[in-house]
C-alpha cells in the first residue's frame, strides 16, 4: 500500500469524566497505553502534532499544542493543531487518543485514500454506521476552512456539525475497529482495566 505523505494530529486533552477524570491516555501496560498507540500508528507522519494539557508531556519528536479555552472541545483542538507553525502536509490524519484498535483502523482508512478523488476527507465508519471524525484523514484546506468558520476557537462546538459542509468518503471498518474508551467498562473490554505509571 501506498500512503500519501500526511501530518497527523492525535486530540488527548478531554476531561474523561466517565472514567473518573483520569488520563485515560495512559490505560494500559507501559510501552503500550492507548496514547503509545495513537502515536504508533501514526509513526510515519511527516509531522505529529499532540494536543493536550500541559501535564502530558510530548514525546520527543512530537509536536504539541493546547486547545483554548482549555478544555474546549475537539473543534477547539483541531484549531490549536492546525495554528502550529510550519509547512503542513495537504492531508491531515485526525485521531482520539482513546482507540484501543487505532493501529488495525487507521490503516484501513489510509488505504481509502484518493488523492485524486473529488472529497474533502475520508472517515471511518462502524459496522452501526456511525461516523467516526476522529478517525480520519481530511484534506487540509477545507478542515482549516470549517474550523476556521467557528466562532471562539471552536469552544464547545459539536465536532459533527462542523463538518457536516464536507465532502467526505465514509470507509466501513469491521467490528471493534473504531471502538473508543469512554467509560470503565469500555476500558475492561478492551483489557485496559489497568493503567500505565503516568495515569493520575
Amino acid at each position: 500500500m501506498t500512503v500519501p505523505a500526511y501530518d497527523a494530529v492525535v486530540l488527548a486533552g478531554g476531561r474523561a469524566t466517565r472514567l473518573g477524570g483520569i488520563d485515560k491516555t495512559a490505560l494500559g501496560p507501559a510501552g503500550d497505553t492507548l496514547l503509545d498507540r495513537a502515536l504508533r500508528s501514526v509513526e510515519h507522519a511527516s509531522r505529529r502534532i499532540l494536543v493536550a494539557g500541559p501535564e502530558l508531556p510530548a514525546p520527543p519528536g512530537v509536536l504539541r499544542a493546547t486547545e483554548s479555552p482549555r478544555y474546549g472541545g475537539p473543534v477547539a483542538a483541531l484549531a490549536a493543531a492546525l495554528r502550529v507553525p510550519g509547512e503542513g502536509e495537504a492531508l491531515v490524519v485526525v485521531l482520539a487518543a482513546d482507540l484501543p484498535a487505532v493501529e488495525r483502523a487507521l490503516p484501513a482508512v489510509l488505504a481509502a485514500v484518493d488523492e485524486a478523488a473529488p472529497a474533502d476527507g475520508w472517515i471511518g465508519v462502524d459496522p452501526d454506521g456511525r461516523d467516526q471524525p476522529l478517525l480520519a484523514v481530511y484534506r487540509r484546506g477545507p478542515l482549516a476552512a470549517a474550523v476556521d468558520g467557528v466562532p471562539r476557537s471552536g469552544a464547545g462546538a459539536p465536532l459533527r456539525r462542523v463538518l457536516a459542509g464536507l465532502r467526505l468518503i465514509r470507509v466501513p471498518l469491521a467490528v471493534g475497529l473504531a471502538a473508543d474508551v469512554d467509560t470503565p467498562a469500555d476500558a475492561a473490554r478492551a483489557g485496559l482495566d489497568r493503567a500505565g505509571p503516568g495515569t493520575c
